[in-house]
């Protein structure tokens, strides 16, 4: 089992700031100062996003937080971003060629789908929803035993997604979690 040094990244989601966004992601980068942002705004146009992740791209720079994009590969080669998150279905539909020069991780919700999403030539995974959570309405968790099945089978780092908080996010690291991805701790007060 590799043991890797645990991670927070923070997922956006604009539609949860009771803010500016990017007033917010401003005060998540000083204050909480996750190790990672994936970008997560799925209902954005290609060009709306990129303007976006420029804007997001310039703060995370000057907090010294790595950006990770989402989806959009080709608005991460045009901005110089390098790391890219995919759901395992739009990953399928990529050309490997497409994505040289970047390093790209998938969501992933089994073992099966963890197997292909190496084989894809991921350098992480998500793995969840672990806890119940809004993003995932009306859904069972899959739960702590699910997640540490997928640490204990992967080659590559997993981070836990759903429904984690500051409360529960110890449970995560006992999998041997590479780390958590939090979304409403970070996007609201």
């Amino acid at each position: 089992m590799i043991i890797y040094m645990f991670k927070i990244i923070c997922v956006t989601n604009r539609k949860l700031c009771n803010e500016d966004f990017l007033d917010r992601i401003k005060k998540v980068l000083e204050n909480k100062k996750p190790d990672y942002i994936i970008l997560r705004e799925k209902d954005l146009t290609e060009e709306d996003y990129e303007k976006l992740a420029n804007s997001v791209k310039e703060l995370c720079e000057k907090n010294d937080v790595r950006l990770i994009l989402h989806s959009f590969h080709k608005v991460a080669s045009r901005l110089g971003v390098n790391y890219v998150h995919f759901p395992l279905g739009v990953l399928r539909g990529i050309e490997k060629s497409e994505l040289e020069n970047l390093k790209y991780g998938a969501s992933i919700h089994s073992l099966d789908e963890l197997k292909e999403a190496v084989d894809l030539g991921v350098s992480y995974v998500t793995a969840g929803h672990v806890f119940l959570t809004d993003c995932k309405k009306g859904l069972p968790a899959r739960g702590l035993d699910f997640l540490k099945e997928i640490c204990d089978n992967s080659s590559v780092p997993v981070f836990g997604i759903g429904g984690i908080n500051m409360e529960n996010i110890d449970e995560i690291k006992e999998t041997h979690a590479a780390g958590a991805c939090i979304m409403s701790g970070f996007m609201r007060d």
